[in-house]
């Protein structure tokens, strides 16, 4: 991939919003910074591809401010729906964010951090992030960004040397700092607070400066239930991405959803081996409420939660009219997807519709893997081999035209997965060998896929 070089271009648009939305804080004084990832494709889309090493150490392992933007890191002020659950007492606990600037499509990028130490919004947390999770959080983004879902990135990777204890992980484990470059951290919860606070004064301010940042749009009369058809648009989107990709969040919380509908914080994610409904990622998801196949309902439910939140500055029709699209909308969206990951072009939505309602009933009862089909199937048709199950769709799919040819080495090798006993893999070679080429090059291999599909 050739990447045009761009200018670094600062921003501290945050600051318009007022300290209501944020607390100043600083850095954890960290032993060690020792670098293990920085992704200079993402850097070189905001102009920061030319620091060193030393000075990317500084900026994102000690956060040396970036000239220009922020003079201090913000943590942000939010509350959220936790597995249904509403919680008051959240915000940044252990993050910041530390910079803004613009990115090479001109628009408003954050650089926020995960482990970066302890904030007010802490609560009992130490603030800090294991090394395996800042692992698992390169991979989700850089696999996803692969798979056409709008994503936040992991732009930096700084091992801290600390000894962090977790209940989750073989403990005493390692630590590091997290940095991601994303279109914004404004989330579902960030208007929730406010409706909890009945702050409207706050609210409108905050439906500008989205609409403004992040929509390009002057807010009208109408703002409350313009910002909430943009979200309904953008979040449908991201659903049907997550299911193209075989993809489960594990944690779609109000707190979770970005208002710019990019998906971002990824914990306890998994990647679908097969197409089954009931897959989930997070271990203590007993009920299911985020299995793969109802993370569409889920993102819904948490459109309906702006909605109730923007009720403090809105009627309630305007927003019933808004919320109701979400259906409408997900349908030729997740068409689309299923299509793109395919390789072919989409037709007319009645015939898309019919393709992908054939195709999804045969993976189930199949129980095909996702990647090895949408690998044999790219550009070519559901290949014989998958038997009479996919009779129909085959012959639907035939009618279709390829967006793209076979001509990428990547098709002439296997498909690209993700799943989780390689994730375990790839954390013992770092664990028990510090050995991070095989991470490397499974990043190498997932990107080979993105520029295979893109």
């Amino acid at each position: 991939m050739t990447l045009t070089p761009q200018p670094y271009r600062p921003e501290a648009r945050i600051l318009d919003l007022g300290d209501a939305f944020y607390d100043p804080v600083e850095a954890a004084d960290f032993p060690q910074t020792i670098l293990r990832f920085r992704n200079d494709r993402a850097a070189a889309q905001i102009g920061l591809d030319t620091l060193d090493d030393d000075a990317w150490r500084a900026h994102f392992g000690r956060f040396a401010g970036l000239p220009g933007s922020l003079e201090q890191p913000l943590a942000l002020r939010y509350h959220g729906h936790q597995f249904r659950h509403y919680n008051p007492d959240i915000g940044d606990g252990r993050g910041f964010l530390f910079a803004q600037l613009r990115d090479d499509r001109d628009r408003l990028m954050d650089l926020a951090t995960k482990g970066s130490g302890q904030t007010p919004w802490s609560r009992f947390g130490d603030g800090r992030l294991t090394l395996k999770g800042g692992m698992r959080e390169i991979l989700a983004t850089e696999m996803l960004e692969s798979l056409g879902v709008e994503t936040s990135r992991t732009f930096s990777l700084i091992e801290t040397g600390e000894a962090l204890t977790r209940g989750d992980e073989p403990s005493p484990t390692r630590s590091a700092v997290m940095v991601r470059l994303s279109h914004g951290h404004i989330r579902i919860g960030t208007f929730q607070r406010l409706a909890h606070l009945r702050d409207a004064e706050n609210m409108q301010r905050l439906i500008g400066y989205v609409l403004r940042n992040f929509y390009g749009e002057e807010p009208g009369e109408d703002a409350p239930a313009r910002l909430l058809t943009l979200v309904v648009q953008r979040t449908a989107t991201l659903a049907a991405s997550y299911m193209a990709a075989g993809f489960v969040h594990g944690v779609l919380n109000t707190d979770n959803i970005n208002v710019t509908g990019e998906s971002f914080d990824y914990g306890p994610w998994r990647f679908n081996p097969t197409w089954d409904p009931a897959f989930t990622a997070a271990y203590f998801d007993h009920q299911g409420l985020y299995a793969f196949g109802r993370q569409p309902e889920a993102i819904h439910w948490n459109a309906m939660q702006l909605a109730v939140a923007l009720r403090t500055v809105s009627e309630a029709q305007p927003l019933i009219d808004a919320l109701d699209t979400f259906g409408d909308l997900y349908q030729p969206a997740v068409s689309s997807a299923l299509l793109w990951r395919l390789g072919f072009t989409p037709q007319d939505p009645e015939q898309d519709r019919a393709l992908i309602q054939a195709i999804e009933p045969a993976l189930r009862e199949g129980a095909v893997p996702l990647d090895r089909f949408f690998f044999d199937s790219f550009a070519r048709g559901i290949p014989e081999q998958y038997g009479t199950t996919f009779a129909e769709a085959r012959t639907l799919l035939a009618a279709y035209v390829p967006r793209k040819d076979r001509a990428h080495p990547y098709w002439q090798g296997e498909p690209c997965s993700m799943l989780i006993d390689e994730v375990e893999t790839l954390w013992s070679a770092i664990d028990e060998r510090d050995d991070w080429a095989p991470l490397n090059a499974k990043v190498a291999a997932i990107r080979q896929m993105g520029e295979a599909l893109a």
